[in-house]
């Protein structure tokens, strides 16, 4: 018997301009064998005083009632994204079995001495109440709750997507933050290793929207910082930070690499009597050999014969140019949109995943890779109205045939 699924995954990223929707719709003939297929797939930007409110949020210059509000008014936003894509679709909600949101992190520690804690916004009620359809949300807690780091999430998706049997790959996610994914050649998911590396596009947006007084939000195509020049000087100084010599699992965000970080980059840079360009290119640098350094110190023995990045830095050719640099010609750099899912669809998909996971009643947390004490579901259900039906129809399989996902297979995009 074939159990399908229809899930809408979303996520607002670390840099906060839009929501990320996508149907996906999920097949299992066999258990632990899952195929999937996209269906179809949004982008909502933030209007520009909520974006506004979730940076505020995210510097700790929001108070509780502020907070309150937001996490109200991004439940809407993330409500009418949902609702927007099944009219680009023509579907109705009874068609889609749940909503797999990870909402808006604001917050997450994880830092050593510290209590562990995270915080996502986009109240799931609101979502399910206006959309007619449940929701599963809060995915990291359920991993940092036995201990884990709750990131990076993506692990478990790169470790069912993309381990190869003849290759050591690494999956670099370059987002505000950049993440990795280290999975060794014949390995099971005990070899797959995964933790933040540092930067992503974070600092150089930072940067770029200083520079060009709020014009632009990144370096589009990289221009900027390929018509400046890396002072290395300083690039070495920025490599000496703690955070990269930490043993992972690890994981990090706004948190560490903040407005104030770069604020101190600007001071420093302009003290050495660096240009704009000069400050952009030497923090895209910082960003590409921040990454080999992770890999230099944590990576596979026997080295990578393969990185396959995602992110919005894959579409930043100075930076994609720096990074093959830093990691020598013996590593192959690819795009993730080679493997027939778009990298800009891929942090979706994955929340689909989980959505799906939850529903199924299957641990899909990699501990190996966020430093829990053992597998767990991850993700809390919000009932919508359709929430009789979709207990109905999933209860059996979350009785029986609990074979973990070991291989998810990408059949065709349906649109």
């Amino acid at each position: 018997m074939e159990l399908k699924a229809r899930i809408i995954g979303m996520m607002s990223g670390t840099s906060a301009d839009g929501i990320d929707a996508a149907l996906v719709e999920f097949s299992e003939r066999e258990p632990g064998f899952v195929e999937f297929r996209l269906l179809g797939h949004r982008e909502s930007p933030l209007n520009p005083t909520l974006r506004a409110e979730v940076l505020t949020a995210c510097a700790k210059a929001a108070d509780t009632q502020a907070i309150c509000k937001l996490n109200f008014a991004l439940g809407e936003a993330f409500a009418e994204a949902a609702n927007n894509l099944l009219k680009d679709l023509n579907l109705k909600p009874e068609e889609v079995d749940l909503i797999a949101s990870h909402g808006q992190t604001v917050w997450h520690q994880v830092d050593a001495g510290e209590p562990s804690s995270t915080l996502q916004l986009a109240e799931p009620a609101i979502i399910a109440n206006r959309s007619q359809i449940s929701v599963a949300s809060n995915f990291r807690v359920a991993d940092m709750a036995v201990g884990g780091q709750g990131a990076p999430l993506a692990s478990f998706f790169d470790y069912v997507f993309f381990a190869d049997e003849h290759k050591t790959r690494a999956l670099q996610n370059i987002g505000g933050i950049g993440n990795v994914s280290f999975l060794p050649a014949n390995g099971g998911p005990e070899s797959a290793r995964a933790f933040d590396t540092g930067p992503g596009n974070v600092l150089m947006d930072f940067a770029v929207a200083h520079y060009t007084n709020g014009a632009h939000s990144y370096d589009q195509d990289g221009q900027l910082g390929a018509a400046g020049k890396v002072d290395r000087e300083l690039l070495a100084e920025l490599l000496q930070h703690p955070y990269f010599a930490m043993l992972p699992p690890k994981s990090t965000g706004r948190e560490l690499f903040s407005e104030a970080f770069w604020l101190e980059v600007r001071t420093k840079g302009e003290k050495r009597g660096l240009s704009p360009n000069d400050i952009i290119a030497t923090l895209t640098a910082f960003t590409a050999s921040s990454i080999a350094l992770s890999y230099e110190q944590f990576g596979p023995t026997g080295g990578i014969a393969e990185v396959i990045v995602s992110g919005g830095g894959g579409r930043n050719p100075f930076l994609m140019k720096l990074l093959g640099e830093a990691l020598g010609p013996n590593v192959r750099l690819r795009l993730h949109d080679e493997f027939g899912l778009p990298a800009k669809l891929k942090e979706a998909t994955f929340f689909a995943l989980f959505g799906y996971e939850l529903l199924r009643g299957r641990p899909a947390n990699l501990p190996a890779c966020t430093g829990a004490s053992r597998p767990v579901v991850l993700g809390q259900l919000t009932p919508g109205p359709n929430f009789p039906g979709l207990l109905q129809h999933f209860a059996p399989y979350m009785l029986s045939n609990l074979q973990p996902l070991t291989k998810l297979t990408l059949k065709t995009t349906g649109y």
